[in-house]
């Protein structure tokens, strides 16, 4: 779990950086990554065989590993992950100095996180592509993974990632971010939409200092780390077209029927999209839903 205060900004590790610094950096970020998304992170007009050889060294020096993916097709797809001394390795590099380790000890502990994991970077890369098509910025350091914020009551709600995005134009930078929620229906509806009512929470949560009264003039707790509250992004996969429409339905129903909600809604873009469609037609189309209903749009637009 990453504490807002290491993770809420993006990090950089320079270009100039070798290739083998760049790879132990992604998956200190991203946790587990295939081959093939590392190269399309990092080096995506590279070679698979580039990508392959350093990624050999660094499980032969033991900073690495790899579990194997069920295939289908019978194919070999390597998800790669630091051990315990690649995640210590990491700590000395300068655009992860201070974040905490994510070691795993085990291919058996990697296969817990995988299929979820790797579906997150799906979606990363699928923002990556649409920037570097678009002259926009958004890299691997620019998606922050298990990003968690308090929201009172000993509670605390955990987004998949926290996105930084900048659309740059001829005369002009824009500075996007955005709560990321990946869903792959491997949780009920409701479930997936009460999602919607941590953020409201996130929203008007504030802070107090332990010990002191109340104070009109504290603000919401977000504002430490945003400076405007983030879109709530919802990226649906792993079911038929019509059960996913069923589920961005019901996120909808959240916001036409909860308070707090409706309050968010009308602060925050919210919008939610089909994995597939961003990742065929590129996330800047008009392939999001707003959640407070109306026609597909681009998420800059919502």
């Amino acid at each position: 779990m990453t504490s807002p205060a290491q993770r809420a900004a993006p990090t950089s590790v320079p270009p100039g950086e070798p290739l083998r610094l760049q790879v132990l950096a992604a998956l200190a970020q991203h946790r587990i990554a295939t081959t093939t998304q590392l190269r399309g992170m990092l080096r995506p007009a590279g070679t698979r065989q580039l990508m392959s050889r350093v990624l050999n060294k660094l499980r032969s020096d033991a900073f690495a590993d790899s579990t194997v993916l069920p295939n289908a097709n019978r194919s070999r797809t390597h998800a790669w992950y630091l051990t315990p001394e690649g995640a210590r390795l990491t700590r000395d590099l300068p655009a992860l100095r201070g974040r905490p380790p994510y070691p795993i000890t085990s291919a058996t502990a990697a296969s817990l996180k995988t299929t979820h994991t790797l579906t997150v970077v799906r979606a990363h890369l699928a923002f990556a592509a649409d920037a570097r098509r678009l002259g926009h910025e958004h890299g691997p350091w620019d998606w922050t993974p298990e990003v968690s914020h308090s929201i009172g009551e000993g509670e605390r709600v955990m987004a998949d990632a926290v996105m930084h995005y900048t659309v740059t134009g001829p005369d002009h930078r824009q500075k996007l971010r955005a709560f990321i929620e990946v869903d792959r229906t491997t949780m009920s509806s409701e479930r997936l939409a009460v999602k919607l009512i941590e953020y409201a929470r996130l929203f008007q949560y504030e802070a107090q200092p332990v010990g002191r009264r109340r104070t009109s003039t504290a603000g919401p707790a977000w504002l430490r780390w945003y400076p405007v509250f983030p879109r709530v992004l919802f990226i649906l996969t792993g079911a038929s077209r019509t059960r996913l429409d069923n589920r961005i339905s019901d996120l909808q129903a959240m916001v036409a029927q909860h308070p707090l909600v409706a309050h968010l809604a009308r602060e925050v873009r919210l919008g939610a999209a089909i994995l597939e469609d961003i990742e065929n037609h590129g996330p800047a189309q008009a392939v999001w839903i707003p959640l407070t209903g109306g026609t597909p749009q681009p998420w800059t637009d919502l």
